[in-house]
């Protein structure tokens, strides 16, 4: 029985519990549903005033890299100072390879000697290295501390800031070390991408592309019509783009947040782009170009097998010349060749339950999830699309 300071203290107590007998199966139950805002805003100033609503007086610990600390940090810590909201930030050095569990420790060794406590949040201040990899630290810290999403690059913006997946690279894959971990907001702010260079909006637009081809015809035809305005930062076409990006990518996250099923359309052009960007070596090869020239040689699979109804094949690559994304493999790093790309694709097999799940387009808006491409089809298929068939070919 609790004693009567106990029953006085303002904390609660368990009821008395049964013991099982000795033949029970003892079932545990654990159940979580989380659901956070994405804004997208066109002033910095609006993004702090979601950002101050959200923390409530509690203390960020901003991880950023050199690059969006040197365009945009002074102008964000000032805003954040105005606001009344205390912050300490990291720097990592820009670029793909700081998506690292070496870098990763850095962040927690830098977190345990701050003064950042459970109730505080950390705020990923940048494109989608710093959105993965702040996220994966903020689901290790403390056993998960809750994080916001700032993302300055339009890929973030339109897709990696959103659904959870957070994670840092290995030398054997991409993203191989990682969790599901949902972040408390996403702040979208499109004015940071008018310091973005063409190549990194062009790579964030295929991105977008991937969400029109498997979701949206709607949106296809708005990016095949704004297209120009897009790579030419006109904020009212971004702010609709990213909009309409988080609204589909939000409600085909929700079926299944947590990749209980892997046969899902958002992989869209992934089976092949990871492996790219392995070979390429992290950061040579962009993601959205890496999944710009999957998204070309899973389309004609589907051209090969016959199911497509309206000529993707040829819209497709119509489209991602415009926006001087790799639209044939003549366009890829050098060293990309077919025997090199079976060895890059092997983690992939493995990491997606031993099979190769493939995303073929019907149509706008339809897909149908293939585990049955032998290899010789995706060989015939890439060829076709001018990826080599070996070194020096």
């Amino acid at each position: 029985m609790p004693t009567q300071a106990a029953a006085s203290s303002g904390f609660s107590v368990c009821d008395e519990l049964p013991l099982p007998t000795d033949d029970t199966v003892v079932c545990a139950r654990a159940t979580r549903t989380d659901t956070y805002p994405i804004y997208v805003t066109r002033t910095l100033a609006d993004a702090i005033g979601h950002l101050e609503a959200i923390v409530d007086g509690a203390r960020l610990a901003i991880i950023t890299d050199e690059r969006v600390d040197q365009l945009h940090g002074r102008e964000l810590y000032e805003a954040l100072d105005r606001a009344g909201l205390r912050h300490q930030a990291y720097r990592l050095p820009a670029g793909e390879p700081s998506k690292s569990i070496a870098r990763m420790n850095e962040l927690l060794d830098w977190l345990a000697d701050s003064d950042i406590s459970r109730r505080d949040y950390i705020l990923t201040f940048g494109g989608g290295v710093i959105n993965d990899t702040g996220g994966f630290v903020a689901s290790a810290y403390m056993r998960g501390l809750p994080y916001i999403n700032l993302p300055t690059t339009l890929l973030a913006q339109v897709d990696g800031a959103m659904g959870g997946k957070v994670a840092v690279n290995h030398p054997k894959a991409k993203n191989l070390i990682g969790a599901f971990y949902q972040p408390a907001a996403v702040i979208s702010n499109v004015a940071f991408l008018e310091t973005l260079d063409r190549r990194h909006l062009a790579a964030g637009l295929a991105e977008s592309i991937k969400k029109a081809v498997i979701a949206s015809p709607d949106y296809w035809h708005f990016i095949d019509q704004a297209a120009e305005q897009l790579i030419e930062r006109d904020l009212d076409a971004l702010e609709h783009l990213v909009r309409s990006a988080a609204a589909i990518k939000t409600r085909l996250v929700e079926r299944d947040p947590y990749e209980h099923d892997l046969r899902r359309p958002l992989n869209f052009g992934h089976t092949i782009g990871h492996p790219l960007e392995t070979l390429a070596g992290y950061g040579t090869l962009l993601h959205g170009e890496a999944v710009a020239f999957g998204m070309v040689v899973e389309t004609q699979i589907a051209a090969n097998r016959g199911i497509l109804t309206q000529p993707l094949n040829e819209w497709l690559p119509e489209l991602l010349l415009r926006l001087d994304l790799p639209e044939h493999g003549g366009r890829l790093p050098r060293g990309i060749h077919l025997e090199a790309l079976d060895d890059a694709m092997r983690p992939v097999y493995r990491i997606r339950d031993r099979s190769f799940l493939y995303v073929l387009p019907k149509c706008l808006g339809t897909t149908v999830i293939a585990v049955d491409v032998t290899a010789s089809e995706l060989h015939t298929a890439a060829i076709q699309v001018g990826v080599p068939q070996a070194a020096g070919t």
